[in-house]
């Protein structure tokens, strides 16, 4: 496995286009259209990466529907009630590894989690990989945790810009710069010591997690483990409308509500979200290596197939 090691303090391994948004909007999956599905998801990458549209994200906590109040009961690890513990389908990890088998020609690894308080289940690959663009959400942690112990805050000049703006500009539309900005802001060794802290282990220089890790990563922001209810609520927001929605979010229903950060870098391309409807969440990772992106309409059609499968037995 190649590992891209960052200029120090520039943080750059590119996980996506700087500062690019497209939206495009998620639908539900079906096997019978996936290749055309993940033909037309591929498209709108290559567009994304050729057109480099300049994005000024301005939606908040309140333009996806988050407060902190919607999210109190996410403090504990039993949601609406639901009995803690794993709740995830049987036959699904037949179905997941049937589908990383038929795909052998890549490196795989899903990692998945009832965040009703189960287990991180691992499919695949279980090692390190390059985790290009979905870092960013810990260096978003990190950086809020700074602020809610008063070493930074949202209103700190970070370039030409807020750390506030910064941060969404990172996550949501996948800006590089904002993320070195951040990654100034925060520390090499200070996120390692974040990581260390929520049981992650990593390395800025190399910039590699195991799917299980970013399953944790996620499953500690959305349970309300790790940032006040406010953060939370304004983080998730920024994994919500981000400038690539057709991995993950395309293969899901309709009614089931989204949290994601996508990554690319050479021959890498990730997808880890947050799944929730109806008081029910999971924490779905799915990292792939390939030679390169020329594949990516075949690419594509691997996250379609597992996310798909995972919301038909657990939705």
């Amino acid at each position: 496995m190649d590992h891209f090691i960052p200029p120090h303090p520039r943080h750059d391994p590119r996980g996506g286009p700087s500062g690019r948004r497209q939206r495009e909007p998620g639908t539900r999956f079906r096997a019978p259209i996936i290749s055309a599905c993940a033909a037309v998801c591929a498209a709108v990458l290559a567009v994304v990466l050729a057109a480099g549209l300049q994005a000024a994200p301005e939606a908040g906590a309140a333009s996806a529907g988050l407060s902190a109040e919607s999210l109190s009961a996410a403090g504990s690890s039993d949601f609406t009630g639901q009995a803690a513990g794993d709740s995830l389908d049987p036959d699904l990890a037949a179905e997941i590894n049937g589908i990383i088998d038929a795909n052998s020609q890549y490196q795989i690894g899903v990692a998945l989690m009832d965040l009703s308080g189960g287990a991180v289940q691992q499919y695949g690959v279980e090692a390190e990989f390059v985790a290009a663009s979905t870092a960013k959400v810990l260096a978003a942690e990190a950086y809020f945790h700074l602020v809610e112990i008063g070493r930074a805050s949202l209103d700190d000049t970070l370039g030409a810009y807020s750390a506030e703006f910064q941060l969404q500009a990172m996550i949501q539309a996948s800006n590089n710069d904002s993320w070195s900005l951040v990654m100034s802001a925060v520390g090499h060794q200070e996120l390692s010591d974040y990581a260390a802290s929520i049981g992650v282990d990593y390395q800025p220089e190399t910039n590699t997690l195991t799917p299980a890790a970013m399953t944790r990563i996620l499953a500690g922001l959305y349970s309300g483990a790790l940032l006040n209810p406010d953060h939370t609520a304004q983080l998730l927001s920024y994994l919500q409308d981000t400038n690539y929605e057709t991995l993950i979010p395309a293969a899901v229903p309709a009614g089931v509500e989204v949290f994601h950060k996508y990554g690319l870098l050479g021959g890498n391309l990730h997808d880890a979200a947050v799944l929730t409807q109806d008081g029910r969440a999971y924490a779905l990772v799915i990292y792939t290596k390939g030679e390169d992106l020329s594949d990516l309409p075949e690419r594509t059609a691997v996250f379609h197939a597992v996310a798909g499968a995972v919301a038909d037995a657990q939705f």
